[in-house]
C-alpha cells in the first residue's frame, strides 16, 4: 500500500462517505481490509522492518487523514512565512502530484509545472523558500540540506502517511468535510483511523480550514484550531496583469465562466458566487489534471467567456496561454489566515528543538 496513493473518486461516491448509506455499507468489507493492511503497514514499521529516518534538523508535517485536497498547500505556505518571521530557516519537501518525472528534483519559482508538480510550484513562487520534490521525503530532505545547508527546519507538505520520515511536529488539516462518515476507504474518506496518533513523539495539532459541517468522528485529544480563508479580491492574468475582478458582480462581462482542476472544484464556483458573481460556466476536471486537458475542455466553449481558475490551475496553464490569444483567463488568488493561536501552538512545539538535530534538547 502505498502511503501517497490517490484513490479516484466520483460524485456518487463523494457522497456516500458523507452519511453510512447503502453504498457505503456494501463498501464496509473492503474498507475492514485496508484498515488491516494499514494496520500491517504500522506495525512493520513500528517493529523496524521499514525503517523510520531522523533528518538532522527538525521536522514539521502538514497532511491530512481524508482523501482529497483539504488547504494543505495555503497552510504549507502560510507556515514557512511564519517560521521565517520567527526566525528559523524553513525548507520544504513535497511529493510532487503530477509531475512527470521520478527521483528527487530542486524546485525553484522558475520550476515548470509538468516537472515539479502544481503545488510544490506555488508554494515555491509565493514562498521562495529551498524546495525539493519526491516520493522519497527521507531522500528529499537531505537533497534540500546538502544544497541549502542554511535551512533549519524543513517542512514536509502532505506528509502525514509517509512514516519514513520522523517529525517533530504534525498538522492535521480538514475542510468542511471533517472525517466524513467516520469510515476508512472505500466506504468513508478517511485514509487512517482518526483520531490519528502523532508519528513518533512529537506533538498533533488539528487545523480546520472551513468551519467543518460535522464533527469530527470521535474525540480528538489534539488541540484544534481554525483558519479563515477567503478569495483575493484580485485577479491575475497570464502577463502579469492584475484586475480588481469583485467589479464583475456590478458589470459582469458578457459571458463570465470559472473551470477548476482540484480536489473540490464545486467550492471554487461557490466562492465565486458567494462574492455576487454570475457564471454562465462551469468546468470541473480532476485533480492534478495537466494543462492540455484545460486548453482541450476550453475548446468549443463559447467565444469571448472570461473565464476564472485557480492559482494551482494557472501555474500549469499560464505559461501556454501566449499562443492562445483567444482565451481570457483570469487566476483568482486563495488567502489563508492562521489564527494567532495556533501559530503560537506551533512556536510552543518547536520551542527546545535544537535547530540541527531535530530532536528535545534538555
Amino acid at each position: 500500500m502505498s502511503a501517497d496513493s490517490r484513490p479516484a473518486t466520483g460524485p456518487q461516491l463523494v457522497q456516500a462517505w458523507q452519511t453510512r448509506g447503502p453504498l457505503a455499507w456494501a463498501l464496509r468489507p473492503l474498507s475492514w481490509l485496508y484498515g488491516a493492511l494499514l494496520g500491517l503497514r504500522r506495525w512493520a514499521y513500528r517493529l523496524g522492518c521499514f525503517p523510520t529516518q531522523r533528518l538532522p534538523v527538525p521536522v514539521l508535517v502538514v497532511g491530512n487523514v481524508v482523501v482529497g485536497g483539504a488547504g494543505k498547500t495555503p497552510t504549507v505556505i502560510g507556515l514557512v512565512q511564519h517560521l521565517r518571521a520567527r526566525g528559523w530557516t524553513p525548507g520544504v519537501v513535497s511529493r510532487g502530484h503530477g509531475r512527470s518525472q521520478d527521483g528527487c528534483l530542486p524546485v525553484d519559482a522558475d520550476t515548470d509545472s509538468a516537472v515539479a508538480g502544481d503545488e510544490p510550484t506555488l508554494i515555491a513562487r509565493h514562498t521562495g523558500a529551498p524546495l525539493v520534490v519526491g516520493r522519497d521525503r527521507v531522500a528529499a530532505g537531505r537533497l534540500l540540506l546538502e544544497r541549502h545547508p542554511e535551512v533549519d527546519i524543513v517542512v514536509s507538505d502532505d506528509g502525514m502517511q509517509h512514516w519514513a520520515l520522523a517529525r517533530d511536529l504534525t498538522v492535521v488539516v480538514f475542510d468542511a468535510r471533517g472525517t466524513g462518515n467516520g469510515w476508512l476507504l472505500p466506504a468513508g474518506l478517511l485514509r487512517e483511523p482518526w483520531p490519528a496518533r502523532p508519528w513518533g513523539q512529537g506533538a498533533l495539532l488539528v487545523l480546520h480550514t472551513q468551519t467543518p459541517q460535522h464533527p469530527l468522528a470521535g474525540s480528538s485529544p489534539h488541540p484544534a484550531f481554525t483558519a479563515t480563508r477567503q478569495l483575493a479580491s484580485t485577479a491575475l492574468a497570464p502577463n502579469g496583469g492584475q484586475l480588481a475582478w469583485t467589479d464583475w458582480a456590478q458589470q459582469p462581462p458578457e459571458a463570465l465562466g470559472a473551470f477548476a482542476g482540484i480536489a473540490q472544484p464545486e467550492r471554487f464556483f461557490e466562492m465565486l458566487r458567494e462574492r455576487g458573481l454570475h457564471l454562465q460556466h462551469t468546468l470541473a476536471l480532476p485533480d492534478h489534471a495537466p494543462a492540455s486537458a484545460f486548453l482541450h475542455a476550453l475548446e468549443g466553449q463559447a467565444a469571448g467567456t472570461v473565464w476564472l481558475c485557480t492559482e494551482k490551475d494557472a501555474v500549469k496553464l499560464f505559461p501556454l496561454l501566449r499562443e492562445r490569444p483567444d482565451l481570457q483567463i483570469w487566476a483568482v488568488p486563495l488567502t489563508q489566515t492562521l489564527p494567532s493561536a495556533f501559530l503560537a501552538a506551533v512556536d510552543a512545539a518547536l520551542q527546545g528543538l535544537s535547530s540541527r538535530h531535530g530532536h528535545q534538547t534538555p
